[in-house]
Order: structure tokens, then sequence, then C-alpha cells
């Protein structure tokens, strides 16, 4: 949790913008956030029909969505405005593991689409996304970072050497674990 007060957002659809990115970003954040989440969303799927995985429309439209989401994310919660916004006073452990155990919907939606469901690579990704949240929201302040990138290594070694890894989605996993445990959690 940050010691800094987030300011609070605006009004109208600035305001649920703020809400993604951060109340008071500064132009620079805003350019961080937004030009790598959009060049992502087009790269993702472009990435899928060059390696020719043959999908379907809509799949491709997700891809971008995830990738967007991802990238977006990552820069998102690593600048003062996200930390200011996802670590305000209020929002503790349960509000932190909230946040986390929410992106459990993605790891669904990749293996029922893109990887004909494979209840495995749910249990086995979402159970080590869980586990390393609650161990780094559980640590002392200090080794929270270090913990998290610890939890990121392991993650990254399930994701590349242990996982079946969704074809043209091989990124996924990697910039998943990236957003969560180290862009998120070690500002908790």
């Amino acid at each position: 949790m940050s010691d800094e007060v987030a300011p609070q957002p605006r009004q109208g659809w600035p305001g649920l913008l703020d809400r993604v990115i951060g109340p008071g970003a500064s132009r620079g954040e805003w350019v961080l956030n937004v030009v790598p989440a959009l060049i992502a969303a087009l790269l993702a799927p472009l990435y899928a029909w060059v390696v020719d995985v043959h999908w379907h429309a809509l799949l491709y439209v997700v891809a971008g969505l995830l990738a967007l989401d991802m990238v977006g994310g990552v820069v998102t919660n690593a600048t003062a405005s996200g930390r200011r916004w996802y670590h305000r006073p209020g929002l503790g452990w349960g509000a932190q593991l909230g946040f986390v155990g929410m992106h459990l919907l993605h790891l669904l939606l990749v293996s029922w689409l893109f990887l004909s469901w494979d209840p495995f690579w749910v249990v086995a990704a979402g159970g080590w996304l869980l586990f390393a949240a609650v161990a780094i929201l559980g640590a002392a302040a200090p080794l929270r970072r270090p913990l998290a990138m610890l939890a990121y290594v392991i993650a990254l070694l399930l994701a590349l050497f242990v996982l079946p890894q969704p074809e043209g989605l091989e990124w996924f996993l990697p910039l998943f674990y990236l957003k969560l445990l180290v862009s998120h959690l070690s500002g908790a």
C-alpha cells in the first residue's frame, strides 16, 4: 500500500480512464501507457497471422485485447500514478489479492479459446499465481520486490518449460506474470 494519496478520478469518460491508468497521470505516463499497449494490440494478431495459426477472426481480436491488457498493465502498474491509485490507502491485502484473482479469468479464457480447454494448465498457472501473490503480500515490505522477482523467475520457467504454450500466444504467460507479480505486487 502506498503512503501517497492518489488524486480523485475526474468526472465522466476521463474518470473512467483515470481508474485504469491512475488519476493525475503525467503526459509522459499517458504516452507510456497507451502507445506500447496499442502497438502490442496490433502486433499480437499480426504475429499470430505470420506464424500461420489459422485462427477464427474473433481469436485474433481476443489476442489483440489480451496483448493490450498485458502490455498496458505492465506499464500502468509501474508508473507513479498507477502505483498511487492501485495501492492507495484503504486498499489492503484483500484488494490486492482480489485484483490478482480477477485475472484468473484471463487464464480460463486462454485455456478455453486457445488450448481447447486444458484444466491442468489453468490450475498450474493459476495456482502458481495465487501462491506467489500470497507469499509476496505476506512478506515484509523490503522483501516484496525481490520476492516478486524470484516468483517471476519461477513463473517464467514454468511458462517456458512445463506448461504448453498456445501457438501464437507464446508471449502471454510471461507478460501475464510480469504484470501481476512484478509490476503490480512488488508495489504493494
